[in-house]
């Protein structure tokens, strides 16, 4: 049997329903490789990656994260090392070739032609809004006609100020589980410009998303 492990980052201060979170997606995973086991632990829950570890000491580690930075490349194996696990780490969910036609299928099913394409971002690192500035390119060979404009919560230009210009665009988080930037910050930013659009779930909820990572690891 096959196997695999996902792990996101979580949600530091009430780790528990993010890490629920992201055990059913595994499990909605695995429903798709019904020969594979497929485990879920995020870095915030305490003791939930040393457990999963335990359980699969040999699994291909899969990162729930939408960009190839600090967690993914420092953090995470630094973790890993710790607990003694030395099986390879995957390309971050983030950086699938798949993920731009997903996000233009939801953008497509909002029914509006201007989106607010919102991440992290961050003042010290570059590769969020890296990351983000490349899948917009993506996403406007994809939909021409679709005005895509991007914003960050930790860096220029700051969500709150797009969102003041474009108070009728759909609001697209661009994050893997909804924890609370997602379910506190992004609503609070758009309040407080006078948002009137739709806010969208983070991408990383999406119908879809079970078959992207599914075929990820089929591909391994």
């Amino acid at each position: 049997m096959r196997n695999a492990l996902i792990v996101a980052h979580g949600f530091p201060s009430d780790p528990i329903p993010a890490d629920r979170k992201l055990q059913d997606l595994a499990a909605q995973v695995n429903a798709l490789l019904p020969d594979w086991q497929i485990g879920a632990a995020t870095l915030a829950c305490p003791g939930a990656l040393r457990a999963a570890l335990v359980a699969q000491p040999q699994a291909p580690v899969y990162p729930f994260f939408m960009a190839e930075g600090w967690f993914t490349r420092v953090q995470l194996p630094r973790r890993l090392a710790e607990l003694g696990h030395a099986a390879p780490i995957l390309p971050p969910f983030g950086r699938d070739p798949a993920l731009p036609e997903l996000v233009a299928k939801a953008i497509s099913a909002a029914g509006c032609t201007e989106v607010i394409l919102v991440a992290h971002g961050s003042e010290a690192a570059r590769s969020s809004r890296e990351t983000t500035e490349a899948l917009a390119r993506q996403l406007a060979e994809i939909l021409p006609h679709h005005r895509l404009v991007l914003a960050f919560l930790e860096e220029e230009p700051h969500l709150r100020l797009i969102a003041s210009h474009h108070r009728d665009a759909v609001c697209l988080p661009l994050f893997a589980l909804r924890a609370g930037h997602v379910a506190l910050d992004i609503p609070k930013s758009l309040a407080e410009a006078g948002h009137r659009g739709p806010l969208l779930p983070a991408i990383g909820e999406t119908a879809g998303v079970p078959a992207l990572i599914a075929a990820a690891l089929a591909r391994g």
